[in-house]
């Protein structure tokens, strides 16, 4: 069987060979750590967002239900673009009055069903949040 004889050239690029996959498996992981602080960072926006919605709702609601307490007369269906802190986003009103009765067989008047639906665009993508809940006017 024949020796090959192995040059100190041979030992150099065998190095510089190990040398260059290191430095590739690092450059991947770094960019991988990238990308999963990139989509941290598009989580918080996004849920950043969702708690915005979530407080001009809760808002309306609570000015609805004040309201309501003392009888003031609204359109059916409204549309606001807010302001201030709630800037881009859009809040659509909805009331339908409903005809029920109580367990004597009683109509049950003023009572209101109210459909609040806040919409926004996140990034590219339109995103929405709704809530309903009921409201009995005072007469």
């Amino acid at each position: 069987m024949k020796h090959i004889k192995r040059t100190a050239g041979d030992r150099h690029s065998f190095a510089l060979l190990e040398s260059m996959f290191g430095v590739a498996i690092f450059a991947i992981g770094v960019l991988a750590l990238g990308a999963c602080v990139n989509n941290c960072m598009v989580a918080e926006r996004v849920n950043a967002e969702d708690q915005r919605a979530r407080l001009a709702l809760q808002n309306r609601m609570d000015e609805i239900e004040a309201q309501e307490a003392v009888v003031i007369p609204r359109a059916d269906s409204s549309t606001e673009e807010l302001k201030g802190m709630f800037s881009g986003i859009t809040l659509k009103e909805t009331r339908t009055d409903l005809f029920a009765k109580n367990e004597k067989e009683q109509d049950l008047t003023g009572l209101v069903r109210i459909d609040l639906e806040a919409d926004w665009i996140s990034g590219t993508r339109h995103e929405s949040k709704q809530i309903f809940f009921y409201v009995l006017r005072g007469s």
